[in-house]
């Protein structure tokens, strides 16, 4: 969890709010995410299956920004763990103010080798569980009349790339799923929009990924670079604060990679 070229200072935008951030444990977006939220004023939840790693992001949030967030185990394609999750954030903080869909699931597979498991295990994790988060989410957010929903889509859900057809298609209905609800849930007041990244690198992603492939991503990008996890951690920030107030259903690309 590198602190090296960290964000710049902060200025309240979501100063009392509860933030919940799935997909939080590591070092990737979901953990800058609920750095960033803390940073901002918010009082932090995170969430993620990797009971381990998720106790060690919270004591690492816990000394960096004075406060160790409350920290959930949670199956994000389990229904019960989802409304359990909810409901904690409540119980601890009286109000579920942001929600930010971070957990996703990649792979790489010709369309022709896939098996149902690996394409039923990428939609479960990226379109369907975020599905099951937004609806438990917004059963706390409409009788309150306010809340924000932040989804992580990918510029992949826009562009065709070999071996993705199941992590695009997911991606893709996410940004579907986004702009469809912002519609249902417009008139109870609560936001819904989606970021849109392309490569942030963070050390999981390093260990898992080829130099070849991360350094021919990275070249595709306008600045010639990855994002650093924060950079689009700015960006959902920006989306979960009133800076955003009059944007719903939009998904916002933190890349030059849009159609």
């Amino acid at each position: 969890m590198s602190d090296e070229n960290w964000a710049g200072p902060a200025h309240g935008l979501l100063a009392g709010r509860s933030v919940l951030v799935t997909a939080a444990a590591g070092t990737g977006i979901g953990y800058a995410t609920a750095r960033r939220a803390a940073e901002e004023g918010a009082k932090v939840v995170i969430s993620d299956r990797h009971e381990r790693r998720l106790g060690e992001a919270a004591d690492k949030l816990g000394e960096l920004t004075g406060v160790r967030p409350l920290a959930v185990p949670c199956d994000v394609t389990d229904q019960r763990q989802v409304d359990d999750l909810m409901d904690a954030v409540v119980a601890e903080h009286g109000s579920l103010d942001v929600l930010v869909n971070n957990a996703g699931l990649g792979g790489t597979a010709s369309v022709v080798d896939m098996t149902d498991e690996q394409w039923d295990s990428v939609l479960g994790v990226t379109l369907t569980a975020t599905f099951k988060a937004t609806r438990s989410a917004l059963r706390h957010m409409v009788p309150a009349g306010r809340g924000v929903i932040v989804n992580n889509a990918s510029v992949i859900g826009w562009r065709a790339q070999a071996g993705q057809a199941h992590y695009a298609a997911a991606k893709a209905g996410v940004m579907a799923l986004t702009r469809c609800a912002a519609m249902d849930v417009a008139p109870h007041g609560v936001r819904i929009n989606a970021v849109s990244p392309s490569i942030a690198v963070h050390p999981h992603l390093a260990k898992v990924t080829s130099d070849d492939l991360l350094a021919t991503l990275a070249a595709r990008e306008a600045f010639g670079r990855a994002a650093q996890p924060w950079e689009v951690a700015n960006v959902i920030v920006f989306l979960a604060s009133d800076y955003s107030s009059y944007m719903t259903g939009e998904v916002v690309s933190v890349s030059s990679q849009h159609p």
